[in-house]
């Protein structure tokens, strides 16, 4: 399906507000194979990130689709967040992404070595 160049601007740029800021793909590859994981857990593994900030991403994530936030109505209360089929699809596209971003020329440094093999 062929998008006038005005409008397929217009959607990548939607797309890129979608998953701009320095931890939502970080989230992303956390979540990515069906895992479900609390709220502690993503912390855990992602030690770098603040509360605030896990909270804010997960928040963003989840209002436009990415993210499940699955509530279990227990004592002490447990939260798991999840990917929506959505958000499960991405990874395809991340992956080529990372293998066009190893195919950069020599010359290009994007520090990939250690994710993207040559």
């Amino acid at each position: 399906m062929e998008s006038e160049p005005v409008s397929a601007a217009v959607g990548v740029e939607t797309v890129i507000r979608m998953l701009e800021g320095r931890w939502k793909l970080v989230i992303l590859f956390k979540l990515f194979g069906g895992k479900l994981l609390r709220f502690s857990d993503l912390e855990r593994a992602i030690p770098a990130i603040s509360q605030k900030m896990l909270i804010q991403q997960l928040r963003q994530m989840e209002a436009d689709g990415i993210v499940t936030r699955l509530v279990h109505h227990q004592v002490p209360p447990k939260v798991e967040y999840g990917l929506t089929a959505w958000g499960q699809s991405l990874c395809p596209a991340l992956d080529a992404l990372l293998q066009w971003a190893g195919n950069a020329p020599d010359e290009v440094s994007l520090g990939l070595e250690h994710f993207v093999p040559r």
